[in-house]
């Protein structure tokens, strides 16, 4: 009896496999909960009047794992959970972002999205049985500062996006991007360098 309680009060439950990058069952009932919660807190967010910024955002702070002072994301809006997205100084997004956040989401200063972006830090296994089966992995994202995002761009789990980077319209971010470039095209590949010739 008390090895089979050991063995019980030891095991992860699914939350903290999914945060920790395991497989893990995405319909379990944590996790399900949580999700309901936050379609619950974005469906407000959404459907607020437009003048009542202070209001929508107010809803993020609460849902979000940080946030600053200064943040704007034009609804509407989804993500997953809202708990492990990490948003930087002075965040602008446009219409129809999508973060699915099982895994955390950081977001560094000065960043922009455009319109319809996708960020999924969410995977399913390749091979059918455990797929069909409901397991799913999670693998972090994470946006240097001062980067720009064009319009429905994916970014994919497990990619680092380095600072002063943009990332070109339509573009599906597979693999890291570095630092002060200008990357584009599926799958996304650097273009060329950024230079002070950019200034003009």
């Amino acid at each position: 009896m008390k090895k089979s309680y050991l063995r019980i009060t030891m095991e992860k439950t699914e939350k903290e496999k999914m945060i920790a990058g395991e497989l893990y069952q995405a319909m379990e009932k944590e996790l399900m909960n949580e999700r309901q919660h936050a379609k619950e807190q974005l469906f407000q967010y959404n459907n607020l009047e437009p003048s009542k910024i202070k209001a929508r955002n107010q809803i993020l702070k609460k849902l979000f794992g940080r946030t600053t002072s200064r943040f704007f994301i034009e609804p509407p809006f989804r993500c997953d959970y809202g708990y492990n997205i990490f948003l930087g100084a002075n965040f602008y997004a446009n219409y129809n972002l999508i973060i699915l956040d099982c895994a955390p989401v950081t977001i560094g200063d000065n960043v922009m999205i455009g319109p319809n972006v996708s960020l999924f830090t969410a995977g399913h296994p390749v091979h059918p049985e455990p797929r069909v089966a409901g397991w799913e992995f999670a693998k972090p994202i994470t946006i240097g500062d001062n980067t720009w995002i064009g319009g429905h761009t994916v970014i994919n789990p497990g990619v680092t996006i380095g600072k002063n980077t943009v990332i070109g319209s339509g573009s599906v971010v597979t693999k890291d991007i570095p630092e002060n470039v200008v990357a584009a095209g599926n799958p996304c590949r650097v273009l060329r360098e950024i230079t002070n010739e950019d200034k003009k």
